[in-house]
């Protein structure tokens, strides 16, 4: 495990020397300096992989948790049943997206109209009908503690917290990487 310091504004010899002290002391080698904040190792892509599902866990979660408290159609008891909802969705989330990619991938390795045809309809079936399984997911694992309302048995405020939950998961990905193409 490196060793890091984290620093407020040091000047460049004095990052240099905490640099080299780190170095002998953990025995690592620095591969990367963030300016002024702090002394760190490149991630691993396990490491990347993990902060991108910790971010879009904890976008969901403000995102269920926003609709909550300011809109009446969506219930959550709790902070905690909101935490768990929010890792359940995403996980119901990714794997959904997953089945949908491979499906699509699957059609399109085939060359005919009808394969086209059929890889937009069962992505659309796909990508509809999961969300019915979301809700009897979210409605089996937390009961009245969550609880979607309105038209359809709440179906349309799900679909509504799900796409919201999609988009800002999105806008901050793009933010993300219109960071790193600013920095370059």
């Amino acid at each position: 495990m490196p060793l890091s310091i984290f620093l407020v504004s040091p000047s460049t010899s004095m990052r240099m020397r905490y640099s080299c002290l780190l170095n002998q002391l953990s025995g690592h080698t620095m591969t990367e300096e963030i300016r002024g904040v702090a002394l760190t190792e490149v991630p691993t892509n396990s490491q990347r992989l993990f902060v991108r599902y910790l971010m879009a866990t904890l976008i969901d979660l403000t995102v269920l948790n926003l609709f909550d408290e300011y809109w009446q159609p969506v219930t959550v008891d709790s902070f905690t049943i909101s935490i768990l909802a929010a890792v359940l969705l995403q996980v119901l989330l990714k794997a959904t997206l997953a089945l949908e990619h491979g499906v699509a991938a699957y059609f399109k390795a085939r060359p005919s109209t009808m394969a086209k045809f059929l890889r937009f309809f069962t992505a659309w079936l796909i990508l509809f009908g999961s969300k019915f399984i979301m809700l009897g997911a979210i409605d089996f694992a937390f009961g009245d503690d969550v609880e979607f309302a309105g038209p359809l048995h709440g179906m349309v405020a799900f679909i509504i917290v799900v796409v919201v939950m999609l988009a800002a998961e999105e806008m901050v990905v793009r933010f993300y990487r219109r960071l790193a193409s600013n920095s370059a």
